[in-house]
């Protein structure tokens, strides 16, 4: 079989004109270079240079060969670049997944088009999931990054979770709601209104956090008649279904019938956790590295 070398010396000779040229440019002698020449030769069984006084002419069979050769080496070092930039986490699929109160938008939004703009060979395959169900694709490895809300009531062994950010939580009503035109909010005057999300038995999360919230007030936040988790949330509040206690950034994507309140209460915060496996690969690594950054 012939080597890569060989087609390399044999293409350096086309291209050159002359083995003298050739050995040159490849920094080997002239006799070692005819000699792998001769090897090829031997192994296809028939000459692919007429050797004249002047330079060497390439034969037909040369002339046949050239372009399959030069074909051969170009898809090698294609393949050498793709290898070695996936390795170093340069070129693949970033599989990445996000809560429904973690919106893709402002600071996380301008997070991802920095490093899509930074890694020309990445793309982003982004889908949505609860916090919970990020940490059990994670664990399961069909997932690679994920945003949630904190807190997680279960962890998973080997998934690291870290905090990115803290955000105000508002409170959000429709617009006609009895409240819609007041500039600030105590919880404790929320006691009889319905919310459109409670917290799900075994699922942590936004839910979780701002019934506990409620229940620092000395009361458990009373049902809607139609609740979501998701953030079909917006539209049954415009709908007129209740409220929620929404972080800053669903402002982002909240339909215009949406109003959103300051909260008195300085704890009515929420952190956005990124999560990921331990011992990232180099793809996941560098999206950590640059995410991170510009989100802080």
């Amino acid at each position: 079989m012939l080597s890569t070398r060989q087609l390399r010396y044999f293409v350096e000779i086309a291209e050159c004109g002359s083995f003298s040229a050739a050995a040159e440019r490849l920094f080997i002698a002239q006799s070692a270079l005819s000699r792998q020449i001769k090897d090829m030769e031997t192994r296809l069984q028939t000459p692919l240079f007429e050797r004249t006084a002047r330079q060497p002419r390439l034969t037909a069979a040369g002339e046949a060969f050239l372009p399959r050769a030069r074909n051969l080496l170009n898809e090698l070092n294609k393949a050498s670049t793709m290898a070695t930039e996936i390795g170093n986490g340069q070129r693949g699929t970033l599989r990445l997944s996000h809560s429904s109160t973690v919106p893709i938008s402002g600071r996380l939004l301008a997070a991802i088009s920095v490093y899509i703009e930074q890694q020309a060979g990445v793309s982003l395959d982004i889908g949505k999931l609860s916090s919970e169900a990020q940490l059990e694709e994670l664990a399961e490895g069909r997932l690679d990054i994920g945003l949630l809300r904190l807190p997680v009531l279960r962890q998973r062994e080997g998934i690291q979770v870290v905090s990115l950010f803290t955000e105000r939580l508002l409170l959000a009503v429709p617009a006609g709601h009895r409240l819609a035109d007041a500039k600030i909010v105590d919880l404790a005057q929320l006691k009889d209104e319905p919310f459109i999300s409670i917290p799900h038995p075994q699922r942590g999360g936004l839910s979780y956090l701002c019934a506990e919230l409620c229940m620092r007030q000395g009361f458990f936040p009373q049902p809607a008649r139609v609740m979501s988790r998701k953030t079909t949330q917006l539209q049954l509040i415009q709908g007129g279904f209740g409220i929620a206690l929404l972080p800053e950034s669903m402002q982002d994507i909240a339909p215009s019938g949406v109003r959103f309140l300051a909260l008195a209460d300085p704890d009515c915060q929420s952190t956005v956790a990124l999560a990921y496996r331990q011992n990232p690969t180099p793809l996941v690594q560098h999206f950590l590295q640059t995410f991170t950054d510009e989100c802080l």
